[in-house]
């Protein structure tokens, strides 16, 4: 499967892993990232890897093998405080889909082919998007796809889905939007797969508690860095990494009561350069954040 890990070098430069180190990998794919670091580190470092997706860790296993300082996990990231791993100097989350995901027309992550209307990543469990449209109202559909989509007629979309009939595939799926949408329906189709994706993996959900978990997880002096593809994604990484980086306040004065135990890698988000998005197009949404935990932490 090809594969052309996103932002690689700035993620490298950035994060800056050294011979020896600990990372912690927590959306391994099919293990692009990982290699780099793998090869940086060294024998006498360590990576934890960890992916939802059986397929992807089988790739990544396939494409790992020569190093035998990596463990794997099938695990979402949201669940990484359920690791007993110890702490580590970089952690590492690249979110959305691989390639592979999206280029399988089985696993149903994209119009461009007709397949099953699934988009799990864990097709170990959970419910597919064909049948998480089936369970739903008109009103619960419409709020999915305005809040995870951005979607402006969210109502009117709801409205054709529901009343099309049970939807099995993408196809089905598509012509739906096209008939609710008309001419903008090649704009809208993206941000209707996305929000269908979203819901049926929870993702904000599990990006909500890697956010949380995350950072606790950093040695002294560690560096932690997200790539995103969305905005929702990536307001919620900006704000979450602003919080960890301003001054500690008094809730009650409002008075600063300590320093701030992370610092910012990247004042501003770093986005791939026209040459990458030329080679790989799928970059072009991309947006990387990166945060220090501070050597001297206030107690």
């Amino acid at each position: 499967m090809r594969h052309t890990p996103v932002l690689l070098k700035e993620v490298i430069n950035i994060l800056a892993p050294k011979a020896g180190e600990a990372v912690l990998d927590v959306t391994l794919g099919l293990g692009g990232h990982a290699k780099t670091f793998l090869e940086i580190i060294g024998a006498t470092g360590r990576l934890a890897g960890l992916d939802l997706d059986e397929d992807n860790l089988s790739s990544a296993k396939r494409n790992l093998s020569s190093f035998d300082n990596i463990e794997y996990f099938h695990l979402n990231f949201g669940e990484i405080g359920n690791l007993d791993l110890g702490n580590f100097d970089v952690i590492f989350a690249d979110l959305g889909l691989s390639s592979p995901q999206l280029d399988n027309p089985q696993r149903g992550f994209s119009f461009r082919s007709d397949a099953p209307l699934d988009m799990r990543f864990d097709r170990s469990g959970g419910i597919g998007a064909a049948e998480l449209i089936s369970s739903l109202d008109e009103r619960r559909l419409s709020d999915i796809f305005w809040k995870y989509g951005e979607i402006g007629i969210s109502r009117r979309l709801a409205g054709a889905i529901k009343n099309f009939g049970k939807i099995k595939t993408t196809f089905e799926l598509k012509s739906c939007v096209e008939k609710a949408a008309g001419f903008r329906a090649k704009y809208i189709l993206p941000q209707v797969f996305q929000a269908l994706r979203i819901a049926v993996n929870d993702e904000l959900s599990s990006l909500v508690a890697f956010l949380d978990k995350g950072p606790a997880l950093l040695k002294k002096g560690g560096r932690m860095g997200v790539i995103s593809f969305h905005s929702l994604e990536d307001r919620m990484v900006k704000l979450s990494f602003r919080k960890l980086t301003a001054p500690r306040v008094c809730p009650a004065t409002g008075a600063i009561i300590g320093e701030p135990q992370f610092s910012l890698l990247t004042k501003k988000p770093i986005v791939p350069s026209s040459e990458e998005i030329s080679a790989n197009p799928r970059s072009r949404s991309a947006k990387f954040r990166g945060i220090e935990k501070l050597s001297a932490v206030a107690q």
